[in-house]
């Protein structure tokens, strides 16, 4: 499996924003899609987007349409996803992960039994 380390969480006030990186480690990120997921207390895990290897963003939840938005630097070998507009409701712990394409990630992540998640990082939203 691709090492990816995700960080850049913090606590922030509701209508605050934060820029959360997903790192990779032994591997050019470049040519990989990453989906970007999180985990509400007492909540399933959620995939939220995935940003594919050309750029494009694919859109999983309705709730974090045009508030979240992934972006790529090649040259850190990092992908971020730039959260604005936050709400207690955004409050969990945000994971990453890569594989060669969108599809082929969410049947990985989905498949019974995977459990190969990053530490996380945690996002809270509170005033």
């Amino acid at each position: 499996q691709l090492q990816t380390v995700e960080s850049g969480g913090g606590y922030v006030e509701p209508g605050g924003s934060l820029r959360l990186s997903c790192t990779a480690s032994g591997f050019t990120l470049h040519y990989y899609a990453v989906g970007w997921f999180r985990q509400a207390p007492g909540k399933e895990r959620d995939q939220l987007l995935c940003f594919t290897s050309t750029d494009n963003t694919l859109n999983y939840q309705d709730s974090v349409k045009g508030r979240f938005t992934a972006s790529r630097d090649s040259a850190k070998n990092t992908v971020y996803l730039q959260m604005t507009g936050l709400s207690p409701e955004d409050t969990a712990v945000y994971y990453c992960t890569a594989d060669s394409t969108c599809r082929e990630l969410r049947e990985r992540v989905l498949a019974p039994g995977f459990r190969s998640w990053g530490q996380g990082t945690q996002v809270t939203v509170s005033s």
